[in-house]
């Protein structure tokens, strides 16, 4: 019913950019139609800090995105309103930990859609790609990952979860409203059981961002096609996506959704129904516009 609270992941946020955006956990908006609407240059803001388009990149990567997002508004957003009602309908009951598994199973087979749905753009742009580009993109990724080092992984173990509670209680304040200090002392021994392993998502960050090197450096040294492309970049996210179900990666992964889902519930069965009812305004709001922005399609 909630969103996971994961690490940052540079390619993802290709793939869930939209879930993101939408649920405006992002810029903590208060509204999806102002986030939603500012997406496209939002999306080539993020591509251009990486790649440094050059002026006739520029023309049709905005094209390409103004299309996709058309479309997005068109198929995706209705869909998203009956995820977010079936969301008020639990937290309205008892929801179990199996009710969050699902969603979050829901929510990932929704960013594996979208993933695999911008293939042929992701073709287009890995084609137009320049090797020094590619080394902007590599210095990109290095300064992303010493910035998650400082960022979480610097300090004492205590400090480490001191940083990954406050960001968790971002998330759940966005939804629930403030929290009283007993409820902050109960999250935070539920948060601390959560094991910590921030070396391995920085592990598992790095190797993504080794292949996504790999993968354009084939394109632009082999001169592939586009269906040679699209092919090698379906492969590769098919990798990333199925990184869960890796016999060295599954007992990380498969820990990490029980102890998250675990903790989220804690959280839910904290709240007063006040803070339920804070919740319940919040994802109708939310509902509502995705209905306008549905409606609004062109």
């Amino acid at each position: 019913m909630k969103k996971f609270i994961t690490p940052d992941r540079p390619l993802e946020r290709v793939r869930i950019l939209f879930l993101a955006l939408l649920l405006a956990l992002v810029a903590g908006c208060s509204t999806v139609r102002f986030t939603y609407n500012h997406g496209d240059t939002l999306l080539y803001w993020w591509l251009d800090a990486y790649v440094d388009l050059d002026s006739e990149q520029a023309d049709w990567v905005k094209r390409d995105i103004d299309s996709l997002f058309q479309w997005h508004r068109k198929t995706q957003l209705r869909d998203y309103a009956e995820m977010m009602g079936n969301w008020q309908r639990q937290l309205a009951g008892n929801p179990t930990q199996a009710d969050l598994v699902a969603d979050y199973r829901d929510i990932k087979a929704r960013t594996e859609s979208l993933a695999f749905k911008v293939v042929p753009d992701m073709a287009d742009l890995a084609r137009s790609i320049k090797p020094d580009q590619i080394a902007q993109i590599e210095r990109k990724f290095r300064a992303n990952n010493e910035k998650f080092r400082n960022k979480n992984m610097s300090g004492s173990l205590e400090h480490q979860r001191d940083v990954r509670f406050k960001k968790a209680m971002e998330q759940l304040e966005l939804w629930f409203g403030r929290f009283s200090k007993d409820q902050e002392a109960a999250l935070r021994r539920a948060s601390d059981e959560r094991p910590l392993e921030n070396e391995i998502w920085l592990e598992e960050r790095m190797l993504r961002q080794k292949k996504i090197i790999a993968l354009l450096q084939r394109v632009q040294q082999q001169k592939l096609n586009k269906e040679q492309t699209m092919a090698a970049i379906n492969q590769l996210l098919r990798e990333f996506f199925d990184r869960m179900e890796a016999p060295e990666r599954k007992a990380f992964y498969d820990a990490y959704v029980d102890s998250t889902s675990k903790f989220i519930l804690t959280a839910i069965r904290l709240t007063t129904p006040e803070q339920k009812a804070h919740a319940q305004k919040r994802m109708q709001g939310w509902i509502q516009d995705f209905n306008v922005l549905a409606a609004n399609a062109k």
